[in-house]
């Protein structure tokens, strides 16, 4: 529906309204029609109008009167004074009043309609204006909003270069008001070492040919120097946008130098988080391929454990049969010691794989520290030791010949980052968990142990750094390294849920930090040695084991013990033979890993049979893990590849009970 526009009539003449609103009405405007001003104006409160045609002579108020009220309180009505005194001077009082136009009476037909028409387009376009101008007061307060409120740094520049609007938000990045920013050049906020490339990219985008949509800068930091000389401080990174504007100057005026708005991204923060995620993903990644190395590395050691086994087997049969002054007994015991040298080389390989050896009790670090510096510094007297450890520390839950390994490889490394002698320092200290350093760790909360070993050595690269606990990794000449004795460390810690960082330098020396949860356990006192004599005993035991080596060994040993052997190489022959002879079997000697069905399954389902079963597990891994959730099951014992027949007869005499048998070995 279109829009009708509405004219009020104003004349104390009956007769002159109406013939008006007939004439008027049959254009199509809405009319309504008063005798005096003061019933308009009352009207005008109320309602919406367009064009008041006013007499100027009328009762109550005058059209001036009128007029003036108008002016004052509608101002967007626009009114047409009538009168039938026409003179210069009511014209210009009318006009000077504020009405758009006046019509003196008689007026023909034809001037009333041409009056209303141009009164009312008038009104229009006034109307159309002011929308308009709303319209640009909205636009640009949401612009102003807009600008002012975005992250980003808003900002114009001249034609040379020099600031004409910046937002607020450069105070963050510079410490430089926008205010003082505006008349100085772009390039006073850049780092010096900067200030070329951005000029470049600047001119590139007046000539249109940017190499680069963005461009990475930084800004001066708070220590810059006014001549822009370098600094040490940390400059905010940032990320440039930037466009030409048209300047407005005519096509073919001559080559002006254009205008240039842009964006500017403050992305400090987003580097430092890039850069900390590179770390920690390369974190994770070493962590990775050091679990799957030492994954590989557990599963080579233990084989070779059951190597040895059947070779210690057979050397511990041959000792009980011949004395100290038999031919081929120093041969023998030569052998044994080699069985053991290769038995300490898997430990190192079991170490890193966190399945090496552990007897796990309340130890004091200080008393191993100094035990095995003392014991070192004889082996190397060019070396001084240089002890600071605390009087009150904390103990630890550990393995004492596995953190004496710990201390003697890292003095060994030491040793050799210093041919011509030098200066060991080994700190002690209790700690939160707090001040371990590393991300990449999640420390439980609670007390630490930190023990820390320094070298005045010549130290390692970055390079060397991130692979010093990668097994078989060595810096040495061949020969003279295993490249185990870091890696075994880095097991050993982690075995003891603890945790190592190191720090080095070039000819700086090298720092390691270890850090082993702390223990409320008081520290044992020591126990008098055990007897050399083996235990003998009687009975019938089940050997349970998919090694055929192992199997003929393990049962020669037993037999030459005194037991009876029933022997199986697969779990459903253990179990098959088991339910059979359970009445008799007085223990099951059950090795862990087992193909099909693992150790910890085997175990259960004899408990199943029998919940009285005597159980020792034997394994060429250590106890942690698997093993020693089985003996929180229930199960009785655990002897690890390989050992000796005097430490198999002293285990099964725990378990079982034995006599002592009169010979030694």
């Amino acid at each position: 529906m279109s829009y009708r526009p509405r004219i009020v009539i104003t004349d104390d003449e009956i007769r002159m309204t109406e013939s008006l609103k007939i004439l008027l009405g049959d254009k199509g405007y809405d009319i309504d029609t008063f005798q005096n001003g003061h019933d308009a104006l009352n009207f005008l409160g109320t309602q919406e109008c367009d064009l008041v045609l006013m007499d100027v002579m009328m009762p109550v108020m005058n059209g001036f009167e009128a007029l003036s009220h108008i002016r004052n309180h509608h101002p967007e009505v626009t009114v047409i004074i009538m009168t039938g005194q026409a003179s210069i001077d009511s014209a210009i009082r009318a006009l000077r009043g504020g009405a758009y136009d006046y019509l003196c009476k008689p007026f023909e037909y034809d001037e009333l309609i041409k009056k209303v028409e141009n009164a009312l387009g008038h009104r229009r376009l006034s109307r159309e204006k002011n929308l308009i101008h709303h319209q640009l007061q909205s636009t640009e307060a949401r612009y102003q909003y807009l600008v002012h409120n975005s992250p980003d740094i808003i900002f114009t520049l001249s034609s040379q270069n020099k600031f004409v609007f910046i937002t607020d938000k450069i105070k963050n990045c510079t410490s430089v008001s926008s205010q003082d920013l505006l008349g100085r050049n772009f390039t006073s906020i850049v780092y010096h070492q900067d200030v070329d490339k951005v000029t470049k990219y600047f001119r590139e985008i007046r000539s249109g040919k940017v190499t680069k949509d963005l461009l990475e800068l930084r800004f001066k930091c708070e220590s810059c120097g006014h001549n822009g000389s370098p600094c040490t401080g940390s400059h905010p990174e940032m990320e440039l946008k930037a466009v030409t504007m048209t300047n407005g100057s005519a096509e073919g005026a001559g080559d002006q130098p254009s205008e240039i708005y842009g964006i500017i991204r403050d992305i400090t923060q987003r580097r430092r988080d890039e850069e900390e995620k590179r770390a920690l993903e390369s974190q994770l990644r070493q962590a990775q391929k050091m679990e799957a190395i030492g994954t590989l590395a557990g599963g080579i050691a233990h084989d070779f454990n059951n190597l040895l086994m059947a070779i210690q087997g057979n050397i511990s049969m041959l000792l009980m049969h011949c004395d100290a002054t038999h031919p081929h007994h120093e041969r023998l015991k030569k052998i044994e010691r080699h069985i053991e040298n290769g038995s300490k080389l898997t430990s190192q390989l079991l170490g890193y794989a966190r399945k090496g050896k552990y007897e796990v009790k309340p130890i004091d670090l200080n008393r191993t520290i100094e035990d095995t510096a003392q014991t070192f510094g004889r082996m190397k007297k060019e070396i001084r030791f240089y002890l600071a450890l605390a009087p009150d520390l904390a103990p630890i839950e550990a393995d004492s010949s596995q953190i004496e390994q710990v201390l003697m490889n890292l003095f060994l490394n030491a040793a050799d980052a210093m041919p011509g002698g030098g200066n060991i320092t080994v700190k002690s200290t209790t700690v939160d968990h707090s001040i371990i350093k590393s991300g990449f760790y999640k420390p439980k909360p609670g007390r630490y142990v930190l023990m820390s070993i320094r070298d005045t050595g010549i130290g390692m690269d970055e390079k060397t750094k991130e692979r010093i606990f990668e097994p078989f990794f060595t810096t040495k000449e061949m020969g003279r390294g295993t490249g185990l004795g870091l890696a075994s460390v880095y097991g050993i810690i982690k075995g003891h849920h603890g945790f190592i960082e190191v720090e080095s330098a070039v000819s700086g020396g090298t720092t390691f930090y270890i850090y082993i949860p702390a223990s409320e356990a008081a520290i044992p006192e020591m126990a008098a040695g055990a007897s050399e004599n083996i235990l003998r005993g009687e009975g019938t035991i089940l050997l349970v084991d998919d090694e055929e080596g192992i199997l003929e060994i393990g049962k020669s040993m037993l037999e030459n013990l005194g037991y009876q052997v029933l022997t199986s190489r697969t779990a459903e022959e253990a179990l098959s033979c088991y339910e059979t002879h359970k009445d008799g079997i007085k223990l099951v000697l059950l090795d862990m890993i087992m193909p099909g069905m693992n150790g910890g399954k085997i175990y259960d389902r004899i408990k199943a049979i029998n919940p009285q079963v005597k159980v020792l597990l034997i394994s060429g891994y250590s106890i942690e893990g698997e093993a020693r959730e089985i003996l929180a099951r229930g199960c009785n014992g655990f002897i690890q590849k390989p050992f000796k027949i005097k430490e198999l007869a002293k285990k099964i005499g725990d378990i079982i009970g034995t006599q002592i048998h009169s010979s030694s070995l």
